[in-house]
């Protein structure tokens, strides 16, 4: 991505954590590769908020909170058999499935959606294997207002079981469980992919007072069987259309 930049001015690496910052048209960026799932989010967007909101000297918050704007760019699969492959999804919700937001977020009233899906699924017959938290984001605007394909995300634990995924263990995702959840409804909301970081980012975001946005390309569409012809191509379209809307931000 940075290849794009004017101006490349750090550049870091640390495992599988990679960050380049940077100036692209006179804004400056900051690219993170975070690796896979919630696990790597949680480190990430704890040590970025405490880099800008706590004194690493005295050890304290600081009084003025500065707040972040993070955009998610990444791949995902479809869940819905109308959302065709190599397009773009932006996650308005997220559903939890991977276990990391329970630790932070506690009290409150659950989301509507969230009691909604877990009413459709009772009502079929059907439960997920893990309580059933729904979050949202505080969008940007540029994306907010974007003709961007939209719907909740489904964030899973792992890449096979969690996601519906079997080799000689079976998952708990089995194929009732996953029709019934291609057919729920709320409101204008569906679920519409797959993947395994946009819940912890839109839950931490959240709960810290920051701005985040989720973007995903289906390179391959679950419901149907079916995979991209072209991946690469189709990320190269997707960082063009991020970059696009964060220089509008």
């Amino acid at each position: 991505m940075t290849r794009r930049f004017d101006k490349v001015e750090l550049k870091v690496e640390a495992r599988e954590f990679v960050t380049h910052t940077g100036e692209l048209d006179g804004k400056r960026l900051t690219v993170i590769s975070t690796g896979i799932g919630t696990d790597n989010i949680d480190i990430v967007f704890n040590e970025l908020d405490a880099l800008f909101n706590i004194d690493l000297t005295r050890r304290e918050v600081k009084g003025d909170i500065t707040k972040l704007r993070f955009v998610r760019l990444g791949t995902s699969g479809s869940f819905q058999t109308d959302l065709p492959l190599d397009s773009f999804v932006l996650s308005e919700a997220a559903l939890a499935a991977d276990g990391l937001l329970p630790f932070y977020l506690s009290g409150g009233e659950p989301d509507e959606a969230a009691i909604s899906l877990y009413e459709h699924l009772e009502d079929g017959g059907v439960q997920l294997p893990t309580p059933v938290l729904v979050v949202r984001p505080d969008l940007p605007a540029v994306f907010a207002n974007s003709d961007l394909a939209r719907g909740m995300t489904m964030t899973a634990a792992g890449f096979y079981a969690p996601q519906g995924r079997s080799l000689r263990l079976p998952s708990g995702l089995h194929p009732k469980l996953l029709s019934r959840m291609r057919s729920w409804r709320h409101d204008a909301l569906r679920l519409t992919n797959i993947e395994m970081e946009t819940a912890g980012i839109y839950g931490l975001a959240t709960a810290l007072g920051h701005q985040a946005a989720s973007v995903s390309a289906l390179l391959a569409n679950r419901a149907e069987g079916t995979f991209s012809k072209q991946p690469a191509k189709t990320v190269e379209r997707l960082i063009d259309l991020g970059l696009g809307l964060i220089g509008q931000m």
